[in-house]
Formats: structure tokens, sequence, C-alpha cells
């Protein structure tokens, strides 16, 4: 029976937002290991606007420690090296013709566990969010209670689906986490 005014796909919909959200955010981290999601951040001034590098280059892995981003018009290879350079990454570009080359150099022990911080610090970000899409989910059940549209037992039932919910987002969450944490210590 479909409660009015409730629907439950809906806030999964948005926890797993979370989720995704967190599994971005974790892909621009650095670890030590090239992937073409760590110049996702970056933006390249091109053509009077700033743009992401995806739009004015393909990034490519022919090596673990090494990118190879081909900048489509010879014009934007300054700018896109000058983004590199002038992001927090720490990288220096190696420019041939319209090819631009990032080795990233290996982490040493005391950046592995700054890394593993900021990554903590994402997923508590990620945590809170599934929490309140939770909070959410209960106060508009609580308000269909209060206007007499449901009855308590399905209140309880709801309730009780969204905590499911909760619990199974969070636990994502902790996967991803999880998953990241080794990725960044692995030596």
């Amino acid at each position: 029976m479909a409660t009015p005014d409730f629907d439950l796909a809906d806030i999964k919909r948005r926890m797993q937002g979370a989720v995704a959200s967190l599994s971005k955010d974790l892909g621009s981290l650095r670890t030590g290991r090239a992937t073409p999601s760590l110049l996702d951040p970056i933006q390249v001034d091109a053509y009077g606007s700033s743009m992401p590098m995806a739009q004015v280059a393909t990034v490519s892995v022919p090596e673990p420690r090494l990118l190879s981003i081909s900048v489509w018009d010879r014009g934007m290879v300054s700018a896109v090296e000058k983004a590199i350079r002038e992001s927090d990454l720490g990288l220096n570009p190696q420019t041939e013709g319209q090819t631009i080359r990032l080795r990233i150099p290996e982490m040493n022990e005391q950046r592995r566990k700054e890394m593993v911080k900021v990554a903590h610090k994402y997923t508590e970000e990620a945590r809170v969010a599934v929490r309140h899409v939770r909070r959410d989910g209960l106060d508009q059940l609580k308000k269909l209670l209060k206007d007499s549209a449901i009855s308590e037992d399905d209140e309880k039932r709801h309730a009780g689906d969204v905590q499911k919910a909760t619990d199974q987002y969070v636990g994502e969450v902790d996967a991803v986490l999880a998953s990241k944490e080794k990725e960044i210590m692995q030596v």
C-alpha cells in the first residue's frame, strides 16, 4: 500500500546520492597511483572561462604512476600546464608537443596518514548527509501521523524501513572508506 506523501524510494535515492558524492570526493584524493579522477578538481582557463580538464583534454593512464594528458587544442597546452602547476596536487607537468605527462611521486608515511584523515572527514560528511535524509523521512512520517493521513502502525513500519535504509547506506559509506584507506596505505 502506498502511503500518501511518503516515498521510501526517494529517501533511498537521496541516501545513495550521499554515497555517490563520497565516492567522487575520495576518487580525487591522491593515493600514489595514477587515476584520471585525480585531475577532476582542476579548472583550466580556456576561451575566456573556467572549464574542467575533461572539456579541454583526454586523460589516460599508460603506466601505474604516470598520467598522460592529450590537449585537443594546441593553443591550450600552456593553460592546462599552468592549471596543473597552480593546483595543490604537487605535480610537475612535462610537456611534449600537445601531450603533457605527469609522474605521480611516491607518498611518504606522513602524507598517507594525512590523506586518510581527509578521507575520514569526507566520510563523516557523507554519514551526516545520510542521517539528514533519515531525519527528513521521519519528520515526514510524523507529520502524516499528526495529520491522520497514516495510522500509528504504518508510521512505525515506515520508520523501521527508513532506519534499515539508513543502516544500509551508512554501511556502504564505511565500505567505501575502508577500500580507499587500504588503497592509500598500500605501499
